[in-house]
């Protein structure tokens, strides 16, 4: 009788450090996504920076060439406005496919991954 309670003994203290190991590589997977995700995220964010800058800058200077053209330097920046006032439309009517779901499906794929 008294094997059989070593044996439960046994293998109840195999069950939990199973089951704390289980747990324990599952929260060392979650911080590999959680940090793989980061990183990936902050990379993308420091290029979209340097490339919203670059733009930036650009269209100032487009804006300014074109004002010059016209006569006028406000002029320029009203057509580069309105420029990006119907790309803005145009996005905005069909930005669902094109932005919303693949960003959407990126994330969960690198999530998943």
């Amino acid at each position: 009788m008294e094997t059989n309670s070593h044996m439960i003994e046994a293998l109840f203290e195999k069950t939990e450090k199973y089951t704390r190991t289980t747990a324990e590589l599952y929260k060392l997977k979650a911080i590999e996504k959680s940090a793989d995700v980061i990183s990936t995220l902050s990379v993308r964010l420091v290029v979209f920076v340097f490339i919203s800058l670059f733009f930036l800058i650009m269209n100032i200077g487009v804006a300014l060439w074109i004002g010059e053209l016209l006569g006028k330097a406000y002029f320029g920046f009203f057509i580069v406005a309105g420029f990006y006032a119907l790309i803005g439309l145009v996005l905005f009517l069909i930005g669902n496919r094109w932005i919303k779901e693949p960003l959407r499906n990126s994330i969960i794929l690198q999530a998943l991954n």
